[in-house]
């Protein structure tokens, strides 16, 4: 089987406070793409796709994949004006694979077993979504934010990448979403819920694999590199 992922670098990072896009910001000594590319590179993978803003392209052509030798990305393209949009390029510029892994450039420590563990889900269960279970008690709230509902927190799990799919079957969601003008999509799982109505399949993913998107993860993630829990 042949396995491809999508690595979204197209976010603007407005809550990071920072100039530079958060994709681009360094982290010791690298830039934050850099990890999760690594990752990707060594791990069972086949291609990866990689997904910029329009201004980016070259820049992540140059800087990042030659720069660092990154043999697994095919391509380089440009993304939309919402994550998903931005994914659904990404679907389209993949010819023949069977499972593909679409995930957040700014989760930089995702790891090979992480990776894995997806895989082996999508093959089996047509969809591996890596997520950790919640450590904190849920409220669901109204409109006025007066909690009416109190999951029970063995039923709560936080949602992270990768998430892993058959192609053919994520490509087809993706489509109808988009023909249906279906918005406030907020992660791809949601996509294949709501367009074919199939239920996706949880896998252990880890609390080290944090996304950052403020200034304060970005401490967090310098943090976690100094402590050794990546190895550029």
């Amino acid at each position: 089987m042949k396995y491809t992922a999508i690595v979204l670098a197209a976010g603007k990072g407005k809550r990071m406070n920072s100039s530079v896009q958060k994709q681009f910001i360094e982290l010791n000594g690298y830039p934050l793409i850099y990890y999760a590319l690594c990752t990707f590179e060594k791990s069972m993978v086949d291609e990866i796709i990689l997904v910029t803003g329009k201004d980016e392209a070259e820049y992540c052509r140059r800087e990042i994949v030659e720069r660092y030798q990154f043999q697994k990305v095919r391509k380089i393209v440009h993304g939309g004006a919402e994550r998903y949009l931005s994914v659904y390029e990404g679907l389209c510029a993949i010819n023949n694979t069977d499972v593909v892994l679409i995930h957040d450039g700014a989760r930089p420590f995702v790891t090979e077993d992480i990776i894995e563990r997806t895989i082996d889900a999508a093959v089996k269960y047509g969809s591996g979504i890596a997520a950790v279970p919640s450590k904190d008690t849920v409220k669901i709230v109204d409109e006025n934010h007066f909690a009416v509902q109190t999951p029970s927190r063995d039923c709560v799990w936080m949602m992270q990448t990768p998430q892993t799919f058959r192609y053919q079957d994520i490509r087809q969601a993706y489509e109808k979403v988009l023909e249906r003008q279906i918005q406030n999509i907020t992660d791809d799982a949601m996509v294949l819920e709501l367009a074919l109505q199939k239920p996706v399949k949880i896998v252990e993913g880890s609390y080290f694999n944090l996304k950052v998107t403020t200034p304060e993860d970005l401490l967090i993630a310098s943090t976690f590199v100094k402590n050794g829990s990546d190895n550029p």
